[in-house]
């Protein structure tokens, strides 16, 4: 089983950033993928980021693209999420996940962590 938990959310003014990060956890952790979604009150839960963990290579979704870097920390199993130039509309709680290796579903999911930006 695997365990995600995610961290660095919270209350920020417009414009600023924020690093959110996610640490894996669980016996032979081993992933395709690992994302970030997040899911603002009233809409459905959407994709942010994705990186490849093998090969680093990262993913972004239209939204946000061009304010957001994925990373990974590999020998500490931990990925990260820096946000930049945040906006209202970017208030969410953002969601960490991960596939099974070999997979591209994802089948794991962290408790989410709150990010609210003020206008």
């Amino acid at each position: 089983q695997v365990q995600l938990v995610e961290s660095g959310g919270g209350l920020v003014q417009a414009g600023g950033s924020l690093r959110l990060s996610c640490a894996a956890s669980g016996r032979s952790f081993s992933s395709y993928a690992m994302g970030w979604f997040r899911q603002a009150p009233g809409k459905e839960r959407e994709f942010v980021a994705g990186i490849i963990w093998s090969t680093s290579r990262s993913y972004y979704a239209d939204s946000m693209k061009g304010r957001l870097t994925i990373s990974r920390a590999r020998a500490e199993n931990t990925v990260y999420l820096q946000m930049n130039s945040l906006k209202p509309e970017d208030t969410a709680v953002y969601y960490c996940a991960a596939t099974g290796p070999g997979s591209s579903s994802y089948d794991y999911w962290g408790q989410g962590t709150q990010v609210t930006v003020s206008s």
